[in-house]
C-alpha cells in the first residue's frame, strides 16, 4: 500500500476551502474588470533564462528548475510579473498601449514553509504596462483598496513607499553602490528585529552611524504628510529622491480625493520589497488584526523589467493578492466564507420509476440559475437528507410516488428543519418557479 500524503509546502484543498478560494477569485475578477483590466494566461514553464536574474538571488535559489525531454533548461514560474514582462514584449504589437491585464494562477518557490507561506501558491495579479503616468501608480493603490474592501476586510493598512526615495537617501548617505544589499536587508524589517537587520547591514560594510540613520529612517511613522516632511532632509538634493517624494505626495492626495478613509494608506519608509526589478512605488498590505501574518497584497512599479526582452520601453506597475496567505488569515480570524456546497438544492431520488420526472425538474431549476445536486441512487430519504445536511445544502426537494400522483412536493429548509408543501400539478416549470423563489428567499437572508 502507498501511503497517501502530500509534499512539504504543498497541500490539498477540501471543498469548503476550495469554494472559499473560488469566491475570493470571483471577487478579484470583478474588481479588476471594474477598472478595465483584461485576463491573460501564460505557461507554468518558461525557458530558464526568462526567469533567472529577474527577482533576486533568493528567488533564483528557490526556482524549481530542470532539463526537459527536449534537453532544454526550464523553470517553473516563481511569480506572474516576470512572465508578464516576457508576454508583453512578445505580444506588444497586438496589445495596444497602455495595456491593463490581470492574471490569477499558481506559482512555485522552493522556500522554507511557514505560517501562510507555501511552496505552491496562487497569486492574483493586475498590472498596467506601457506608461509611466503617476495616475497608474495611484490606480494601483485604489485597486488594492477596493479589492480588500470587496472581500469584506474592514481593518487593513496599505503601506506605501518609493524605491526612488530610498535611492536618494542612500545617495546622500554615500551608500549608492551598496543599494541592492541595503534594500534587501531593510526589506527584512518586520520579519527580523532591527538588531538583526543592523548586523546584516554591518556585514555589507555599512558604517555604524549610517546603520543608525537607516534604522531611524525606517522607523518613521505617523500621518503621511508628517512622514513626507521628515523624509525631505534625508533625501536632500537628490533629484531621484525628490521625484520619489513627489510621487508619494500625489498618491496620498489622490487616495483622499477618491474617498479612501484616512489611515487606510500610510507611508512606511521601511517598505523596500525584496525583488530587484522594482524602480518606483512599492506597497504592502496588512490585516490590522494579524500584522505578523505578513503582506497579503504587494506590488509596485517596475520600469525596466520588460527591457530585458525588447528594446521598446514597456514600463509597468501593478500588485498581487497572495490568495493562500489571505485565506490562511481569514481562517485564523474565523471570517472565511462558510458555504460548503456548490448546489443550493438537493433533489432527493425516491422513486426509480420517476427518473425522467426528476431529470426534468432538475433541468428546469438549472435553466433558472439554481444549482441542483441530484442524488444518484434511490435510497432511504433519511440517508439522503443526512448527507444534504452534512454538505450544507440550503434546501432539499422531496418527491416520492405519492407526491408525483398528487402533483405535490415537499420543500425542506435544512437549517431550520421547516418544510412546506408545494403544488405543481406535474408541471416541472411551475415547480421550478416555486423552488427558485424559495431559494431566492434563502439567499436574501445569507
Amino acid at each position: 500500500m502507498i501511503t497517501p500524503r502530500t509534499l512539504k509546502g504543498f497541500r490539498d484543498y477540501l471543498p469548503a476551502q476550495a469554494l472559499a478560494r473560488e469566491w475570493v477569485l470571483d471577487v478579484a475578477r470583478r474588481v479588476y474588470r471594474s477598472y478595465g483590466f483584461a485576463p491573460i494566461d501564460t505557461p507554468a514553464l518558461e525557458y530558464l533564462e526568462i526567469l533567472t536574474g529577474k527577482g533576486s538571488d533568493e528567488t533564483d535559489k528557490q526556482l524549481y528548475r530542470f532539463t526537459d525531454h527536449g534537453n532544454r533548461d526550464v523553470g517553473m514560474r516563481f511569480d506572474l510579473t516576470v512572465p508578464f514582462a516576457r508576454f508583453a514584449a512578445q505580444h506588444v504589437g497586438s496589445l495596444g498601449l497602455p495595456f491593463k491585464r490581470y492574471h490569477m494562477a499558481t506559482v512555485w518557490r522552493g522556500e522554507n514553509t511557514q505560517r501562510g507561506r507555501y511552496r505552491e501558491f496562487m497569486q492574483c495579479d493586475f498590472d498596467t504596462i506601457g506608461t509611466t503616468s503617476p495616475v497608474s501608480d495611484l490606480e494601483t493603490v485604489l485597486v488594492v483598496h477596493d479589492l480588500l474592501v470587496a472581500i469584506g476586510i474592514d481593518r487593513f493598512t496599505i503601506r506605501l513607499n518609493d524605491r526612488r526615495t530610498l535611492t536618494g537617501i542612500l545617495e546622500q548617505a554615500g551608500l549608492a553602490e551598496k543599494q541592492t544589499d541595503v534594500l534587501r536587508a531593510l526589506d527584512k524589517l518586520g520579519k527580523a528585529s532591527p538588531e538583526a537587520v543592523g548586523t546584516e547591514l554591518a556585514g555589507h560594510g555599512v558604517a555604524p552611524e549610517a546603520i543608525e540613520r537607516l534604522l531611524a529612517m525606517a522607523s518613521l511613522a505617523g500621518p503621511p504628510q508628517a512622514v513626507l516632511e521628515q523624509l525631505k532632509p534625508l533625501v536632500g538634493e537628490s533629484e531621484i529622491g525628490k521625484a520619489g517624494l513627489a510621487g508619494l505626495a500625489k498618491i496620498i492626495d489622490g487616495v483622499a480625493s477618491a474617498g479612501v478613509p484616512a489611515g487606510r494608506v500610510m507611508l512606511d519608509p521601511s517598505i523596500a520589497r525584496g525583488l530587484d526589478y522594482y524602480t518606483g512605488i512599492v506597497l504592502e498590505s496588512f490585516l490590522d488584526e494579524l500584522p505578523s501574518l505578513g503582506s497579503i497584497c504587494s506590488g509596485g512599479r517596475y520600469d525596466n523589467l520588460a527591457g530585458l526582452y525588447t528594446k521598446q520601453p514597456l514600463p509597468g506597475v501593478g500588485a498581487s493578492l497572495g490568495l493562500d496567505r489571505l485565506i490562511a488569515g481569514l481562517e485564523e480570524l474565523g471570517r472565511l466564507p462558510t458555504a460548503e456546497t456548490p448546489a443550493e438544492v438537493f433533489l432527493v431520488f425516491f422513486a426509480d420509476e420517476h427518473l425522467g420526472d426528476y431529470l426534468r425538474i432538475a433541468s428546469a431549476l438549472r435553466s433558472r440559475g439554481v444549482a441542483v445536486e441530484f442524488y444518484p441512487e434511490a435510497k432511504k430519504v433519511g440517508v439522503q437528507l443526512k448527507l444534504a445536511a452534512k454538505r450544507g445544502h440550503p434546501v432539499a426537494l422531496i418527491l416520492g410516488s405519492d407526491e408525483f400522483a398528487a402533483g405535490k412536493a415537499q420543500l425542506k429548509r435544512m437549517a431550520s428543519g421547516e418544510s412546506e408543501e408545494l403544488t405543481w400539478g406535474g408541471d416541472a416549470d411551475v415547480l421550478a418557479e416555486a423552488v427558485a423563489a424559495a431559494v431566492a428567499s434563502v439567499r436574501s437572508r445569507t
